[in-house]
């Protein structure tokens, strides 16, 4: 999967230099090392090319990174998140290039990963969601996901990602509209900012020379009685993050009302209001959220050409439901039997 807590990773390796190539693994490469990936390497090489910290993708990079790839790509050195990444036979992915000098490291972005996620779409709780009562029905589920026969590893498993201002500063672009800007105001869900998101945003992004594109985040609760069971996957903090590292998006707007009013469209200046394919649900009164915009003469339905949404995505996770199981119990031994070593060297030190 890509999300907001790899696109943080991504911010703080571009911080350590002046130019960022990552590197994408192919499906073959991700099925041997890791387990079945969700998204497939077209959808993912499109969506980190999507981060706004990325300079460029490298497409079918080995999943060892060695220095003849680091030279291949005239990089100076390679970033990676301060959790063990281990190949098939449990060796560190990063040996050779540790021992040259040229690896730095950057944190890991606590509360996220691709574990948790598809454990929060197969568990179809609300435990997610903010201002909720955690739901102790949620805790008892989370033993059989995330977590090997015997014990924890501490980089796998079910966490709450805690939002801060400082976070939402590093992602956000910090910039206003200017004199000439066309001012785009898009509004939804955006649940697991995936490829059919930034197919549409980047179309978006073509209407107008120079586009500020605002996008407009409901609530959990808002998204959640248009989209019913326990949508959405992804809290508001946590999309708030997802759409603001995409660099067709200016500005979000974190909780916007679910009807697109005069007052919105007056105080952001707006020349032009969006809309996907996708099914718009009327407002609790049974009113059309865009009717403001359509009476001004301002909507326009945008065709992204993809067909993938969130619902899609979940179902392909549901399908491989005991594949991604069977991944994340083995996950958990390596990262444990890992563990296990690194304490016994500790204690013959001692």
């Amino acid at each position: 999967m890509v999300h907001y807590g790899h696109s943080n990773q991504l911010r703080q390796a571009r911080a350590m230099g002046d130019y960022l190539i990552v590197g994408v693994h192919t499906d073959e490469e991700i099925a041997k090392h890791k387990g079945p990936p969700v998204f497939t390497q077209e959808e993912r090489y499109k969506m980190v090319q999507a981060i706004k910290w990325v300079d460029e993708i490298a497409p079918g990079a080995p999943y060892v990174t060695t220095l003849e790839t680091l030279d291949k790509y005239s990089c100076d050195f390679c970033v990676h998140g301060d959790d063990i990444t281990l190949t098939i036979d449990g060796k560190d992915t990063y040996e050779e290039v540790k021992t040259a000098g040229r690896y730095r490291e950057c944190k890991r972005t606590q509360g996220v990963s691709t574990t948790d996620l598809v454990g929060r779409m197969l568990l179809m709780t609300k435990a997610h969601h903010s201002n909720i009562d955690e739901d102790l029905d949620y805790r008892k589920h989370t033993d059989n996901f995330g977590k090997g026969p015997k014990g924890h590893s501490p980089w796998t498993g079910v966490s709450q990602f805690l939002q801060t201002s400082q976070k939402i500063i590093q992602f956000a672009s910090g910039k206003e509209p200017q004199p000439g800007d066309t001012i785009i105001y898009v509004a939804g869900a955006f649940d697991l900012f995936h490829v059919g998101h930034v197919d549409f945003l980047k179309k978006v992004h073509q209407l107008a020379e120079k586009p500020y594109i605002i996008a407009g985040l409901h609530f959990d609760q808002e998204v959640n009685r248009y989209k019913g069971k326990n949508y959405p996957i992804m809290n508001i903090h946590e999309r708030t993050l997802s759409v603001l590292a995409c660099r067709y998006v200016s500005e979000v707007v974190i909780g916007a009302p679910y009807a697109v009013t005069a007052d919105l469209l007056d105080h952001f200046r707006v020349t032009l209001v969006c809309h996907g394919m996708t099914e718009v649900v009327p407002d609790k009164d049974g009113s059309d959220p865009y009717e403001e915009p359509k009476q001004r003469g301002i909507f326009q339905l945008v065709d992204s050409g993809s067909n993938l949404t969130t619902d899609l995505i979940v179902q392909r996770i549901i399908k491989n439901r005991l594949e991604f199981e069977a991944r994340n119990q083995k996950k958990e031994a390596k990262e444990l039997a890992v563990l296990e070593a690194m304490r016994r060297l500790e204690e013959e030190k001692h």
